[in-house]
């Protein structure tokens, strides 16, 4: 068991610290305080700590210690009741809060190599909607207020996801997954 444990730390770890990924451009500046609340899910690339769900949402708030608590939440396919997820996430890159780490496993202790990178490529100027990824273009997640957003705003991100080297037909779509 503890070898297993080692293995997979150390898995996680080396995701953390890939250095093959190439660069990603983040917004100019996140307000942290504007950007809680919730978020509902329109498109995503399918991972399968997300699998079957639909009409995913997330929800942030600040935490006492200043870091932030995610509640994600989501309905199953075939299934009557919702899933859910705590974890934490804290800014890593102070200059724009664009960069955040985010943790479920063990969320109650801050450790940087079981956390995942969730960081913020598109930010409409009134905080409507946002596009979040990782410099490994493993995973993409366009989030809105509502749970509906436009057509040319949703095209509009995915131009931006492709010309940032995401493989954009990779993204399953909210709509699509209740139909």
């Amino acid at each position: 068991m503890i070898v297993i444990l080692v293995a997979v730390i150390g898995l996680i770890g080396w995701g953390y610290i890939k250095s093959e990924d190439k660069p990603l451009d983040v917004v100019a500046n996140v307000d942290v305080d504007r950007y809680l609340g919730k978020w509902h899910e329109i498109a995503r690339f399918e991972h399968r700590f997300q699998e079957g769900c639909v009409n995913s949402t997330a929800t942030y708030s600040l935490r006492e210690d200043g870091d932030i608590r995610v509640e994600n939440a989501c309905e199953v396919v075939g299934e009557s009741n919702m899933r859910s997820a705590t974890g934490r996430a804290w800014v890593v890159e102070d200059e724009t809060n664009a960069k955040l780490r985010v943790q479920f496993f063990l969320a109650d202790l801050k450790i940087p190599v079981l956390s995942g990178r969730y960081w913020i490529l598109a930010l409409a100027d009134d905080y409507s909607y946002v596009m979040v990824g990782e410099p490994g273009r493993e995973y993409l997640w366009i989030l809105s207020r509502t749970p509906e957003l436009s057509d040319h705003t949703i095209r509009d991100l995915i131009q931006k996801a492709q010309v940032a080297g995401f493989d954009t037909k990779r993204l399953l779509f909210n709509s699509d997954l209740i139909t």
